[in-house]
């Protein structure tokens, strides 16, 4: 320790040191969070586009089925119960 630098002097460097990295890290992070933010914004724009799924779309639509096409809709899932065994 040099006789003639106050013990304020001495810290000076490290404590900027400090400083500077606390300093790279935070402005990282916030230019990372702009860039995120950014690029949802983009994807939430190119979405807004598209229809909603969930509103307007076709109503479910069924059919009755006759009894022998009920039968044949058995038949055909026997088949494939017993091709997966």
């Amino acid at each position: 320790m040099p006789a003639d630098a106050s013990t304020f002097q001495l810290l000076g460097v490290p404590l900027l040191a400090l400083a500077s990295a606390i300093w790279i890290v935070c402005a990282g992070r916030i230019l990372r969070r702009r860039r995120f933010e950014e690029a949802a914004r983009r994807y939430r724009n190119r979405l807004g586009s598209l229809p909603d799924q969930r509103k307007g779309g076709p109503a479910l639509e069924s059919v009755e089925l006759t009894p022998a096409e009920r039968d044949a809709f058995a038949g055909l899932m026997r088949q494939f119960d017993e091709g997966r065994s």
